[in-house]
């Protein structure tokens, strides 16, 4: 009887007109936002690959040289800073303050593009994937005035969620992510939801290494549902321990880095145009030191680290364990200084901090390359947005395979608890 008596309410919300049309809006709306979104993005990359590939090649360089990242980072913090300072809306959310759903207008998009357009392919140490959750909102509430159709906050926030859904399902080519991601920065069900969710996810990862465990100790079969795709390599005691360790270690140094970001955010709310400035030219100078130290390219600091994780994870062993330092070391720093004072997302510097520790950590006893940039990827990336299912979630589909979740559960429930009960910076996060 309670199911039936809690299922009314839905049942009688879908049973109505003004729902239903709603739905068909928002299915409309998402195919313009997708391809705008879709041709944002490719922009994006466009842009980076001629400034950051393209143009060196063409001037004689295999890489950018150290001094490269100065000029198009100057740019940078000077456009950023002068949207911020000028344009409505402040070119978006502090990224400091992690992914926020919502209140975007249609008034701020102009500057919300220019911020991302003008900072994130010229060195920006920032991803594209809060510019797209702004981007998807705001063009469908633009939609929604020149269809004319009647505006209400319940109606709004269908509209705003709707839209963003479609943008950030681009990026992370994934439907699911996406509306797991939305549902966890909505924070639909509040503290909560984390409450209950986190154990859960605790559980499910504890329950997913003693079921592996006893299937290999004693030979017996359950049954499966894989389907045949190949395995990665069987996880082990090691694993487990290490990851859990990793995930206190970088639970810790995400948070000193977000703590950081907070720091800079506080300076750069009353003096948004310099701040910017030092800023860029701060991580400029983070990747002149770091290419003069390796002999890498620099843009291996700057940018959100999208690509170059991809070449980490092809080839680690082209990377010296000085470089891994190193990167490390700059590339956090530029993460810190760009989360305060410059507009963008922050999850795809995390996951690439995260890859680097875990190359790193793979060679200690009992630990392997996958489990170790899984367990690094998960810890730093949910340390970051403070979202474990979203996280989890994601590294599953950068990896392309479930073989690892266990260890990913584990570091990142361990660097979510860790970054939570951490103290609070002392300031709150400006609002943009």
């Amino acid at each position: 009887m309670k199911a039936a008596a809690g299922a009314d309410p839905l049942r009688e919300m879908l049973r109505k007109p003004e729902y239903r049309k709603a739905l068909v809006f928002c299915a409309l709306i998402g195919v313009p936002v997708s391809l705008v979104a879709f041709w944002f993005l490719a922009g994006l990359h466009e842009v980076q690959h001629l400034l950051w590939e393209s143009w060196p090649h063409h001037l004689g360089w295999s890489r950018p040289p150290w001094w490269w990242p100065f000029p198009p980072l100057a740019v940078a913090g000077v456009a950023v800073g002068s949207v911020v300072k000028w344009l409505p809306g402040r070119g978006g959310h502090v990224p400091a303050g992690g992914l926020h759903p919502g209140g975007t207008t249609v008034r701020a998009l102009p500057g919300i593009v220019l911020a991302a357009v003008a900072g994130l392919p010229l060195g920006v140490v920032l991803g594209p994937e809060a510019p797209l959750i702004a981007l998807g909102g705001g063009l469908a509430l633009l939609f929604r005035d020149l269809a004319r159709a009647p505006a209400s906050q319940q109606g709004d926030t269908l509209l705003t969620a709707a839209g963003s859904g479609a943008a950030i399902a681009v990026i992370f080519g994934n439907p699911l992510v996406a509306a797991v991601l939305l549902m966890e920065v909505a924070g639909v069900g509040g503290p909560q939801l984390f409450a209950v969710m986190l154990p859960a996810l605790l559980c499910c990862g504890i329950g997913s290494v003693v079921f592996t465990g006893f299937g290999r100790w004693t030979g017996l079969k359950t049954g499966s549902l894989s389907i045949g795709l190949p395995a990665p390599p069987v996880l082990d005691t090691g694993d487990v321990v290490w990851s859990i360790l990793a995930g206190v270690v970088i639970g810790v140094v995400v948070h000193r880095i977000t703590a950081g970001g907070v720091w800079v955010a506080v300076r750069a709310a009353a003096r948004p145009l310099p701040v910017a400035v030092v800023c860029a030219l701060a991580t400029a100078g983070c990747a002149a030191l770091y290419t003069a130290a390796t002999g890498r390219t620099p843009a291996d600091v700057v940018l959100s680290g999208q690509s170059a994780l991809g070449e980490l994870a092809g080839d680690p062993h082209a990377w010296s364990v000085g470089a891994l330092f190193a990167v490390l070391a700059f590339k956090g720093i530029g993460y810190t200084l760009c989360l305060g004072s410059l507009r963008g997302g922050p999850i795809f510097p995390a996951v690439f901090l995260g890859g680097a520790a875990g190359v790193l950590m793979a060679p200690l006893p009992g630990f392997g390359l996958v489990p170790a940039m899984a367990a690094g990827m998960g810890a730093a990336v949910v340390a970051a947005l403070r979202l474990p299912i979203s996280g989890t979630v994601l590294v599953v589909l950068l990896l392309g395979h479930s073989g690892s979740i266990p260890v990913i559960v584990l570091a990142a429930v361990t660097a979510f608890m860790t970054a939570e009960l951490l103290p609070l910076p002392r300031h709150p996060v400006p609002s943009g």
